[in-house]
């Protein structure tokens, strides 16, 4: 829901740091591996409960991953292939944050955080399995045509997961009550995805 209007306030911010990483001759998918091994370390940190490290670790791969893609449009290098490692690393970061959780206190927190993934799931699979569709009848969304694939919006997109995690980080007492909470929140994203994909794509079948 935030995304749309939050990255076009961030990508001028992105530009003088994208100017010297293409100087130092980085490429967007060394930019995605490294941004997603520095992530990953939340885990581990999550799980012993440092949990202002792993917010510190969260943050970074938050700014990596909007570097790369800012560096492969500066450099013209944009491509499926590097899209596909993005959105592939990202998902896996973001399964990484709930069970980091569930390692810290699995009594408390294993439940929602179970719960919290499997809306994860939704979310992941109705945003993807409709940008298979939307490359076959060339759909387009103007505000995000930066992507490397169709952007389907939701009530819980990037920013609202980030401003999660950075929740369960500050307060980790209440993890149980804010991973509920936007799990539900995700379910609505959800649904409305998937009948609106649904109906949307019925219409180009018809004209098929």
């Amino acid at each position: 829901m935030l995304d749309v209007y939050i990255t076009p306030l961030i990508k001028p911010l992105l530009i003088p740091i994208v100017k010297q990483l293409s100087r130092w001759q980085l490429t967007p998918n060394q930019l995605t591996v490294v941004g997603f091994a520095i992530g990953m370390l939340a885990l581990p940190l999550l799980a012993f409960e440092y949990y202002y490290a792993a917010l510190v670790m969260i943050i970074l791969n938050r700014i990596l991953d909007g570097l790369d893609g800012a560096l492969a449009r500066w450099q013209n290098s944009s491509s499926a292939a590097g899209g596909y490692l993005d959105i592939s690393l990202d998902f896996l970061f973001y399964a990484a944050v709930p069970l980091g959780f569930a390692l810290a206190n699995p009594e408390q927190n294993a439940l929602a955080a179970a719960v919290l993934l499997a809306s994860f799931i939704g979310t992941a699979s109705s945003f993807l399995a409709f940008a298979i569709p939307a490359e076959r009848y060339q759909l387009t969304r103007p505000q995000f045509a930066h992507k490397s694939f169709y952007y389907l919006h939701g009530l819980t997109e990037g920013s609202e997961t980030i401003l999660l995690f950075i929740a369960f980080c500050l307060w980790p007492q209440h993890f149980v009550i804010l991973a509920l909470v936007f799990a539900a929140a995700a379910c609505i994203t959800i649904i409305t995805r998937v009948i609106g994909g649904f109906n949307t794509l019925k219409q180009f079948d018809h004209v098929e």
